[in-house]
């Protein structure tokens, strides 16, 4: 068991690297005892302390973690920390969280903000967030459309797949590879025609994407 008391001394040392690692060896300490432990670095004056800070409230859940990281995507000024409390809301997949994320995407002017929103909707498979991630689809940044890509498979939005297909000859690798991961939650036979068609990608990591997915649909 790590020494709680130890690891307090070293979040308050004046060397960031202290802080960071003392963050990283609260992995082994129970929720309850590491939250207040993070919020003591919550608004350290050094940004990857503060990011990993955010990040560790996602996986650590008290009663507390909402309400700290709502705050956090709702009023931070800086958009690293606000991606970082989105992104950590989907760790926590708290429903709760849906609408605060679904305005976050459309107001927050910030793409890694919008990016990490959309990411954690998928997190939450919550077949509401369908027509956001629609949208997202059209964005001209294509970080976008690879998280609602993705998403759609994670929420099983079936109704998608005619759309997403449209991304099977993008010329970016990482497009038909979340394009081919998402399918495999999609069961249509487009969905299986269009794995087939990947499982010939040029590309090994779509290529092995597919074929996964393809064993997944035949499983099931």
């Amino acid at each position: 068991m790590p020494d709680l008391e130890k690891i307090a001394r070293q979040l308050e040392s004046p060397n960031s690297k202290d802080r960071l690692l003392a963050l990283t060896s609260l992995r082994q300490v129970a929720p309850e005892d590491a939250v207040p432990l993070i919020k003591k670095v919550l608004n350290d004056e050094i940004l990857p302390v503060r990011s990993m800070a955010v990040f560790a409230l996602g996986v650590k859940p008290t009663e507390e973690c909402f309400p700290l990281l709502i705050d956090l995507l709702a009023t931070d000024p800086d958009y690293g920390i606000r991606a970082d409390a989105a992104g950590a809301l989907g760790y926590l997949n708290d429903i709760r969280a849906f609408e605060h994320l679904v305005r976050a995407f459309y107001e927050d002017d910030n793409w890694l903000v919008r990016f990490s929103a959309a990411v954690s909707l998928g997190n939450l498979q919550d077949i509401r967030a369908k027509e956001l991630l629609m949208e997202a689809l059209d964005s001209e940044e294509v970080i976008l459309q690879q998280a609602a890509i993705a998403a759609l498979g994670e929420i099983k939005a079936t109704e998608a797949v005619d759309k997403i297909l449209t991304f099977a000859g993008s010329e970016d690798w990482l497009i038909r590879q979340r394009l081919a991961e998402a399918l495999g939650n999609l069961k249509t036979e487009k969905s299986i025609s269009a794995l087939k068609f990947l499982a010939k990608d040029i590309h090994p990591q779509v290529k092995e994407a597919a074929e996964i997915s393809l064993k997944r649909l035949e499983e099931n």
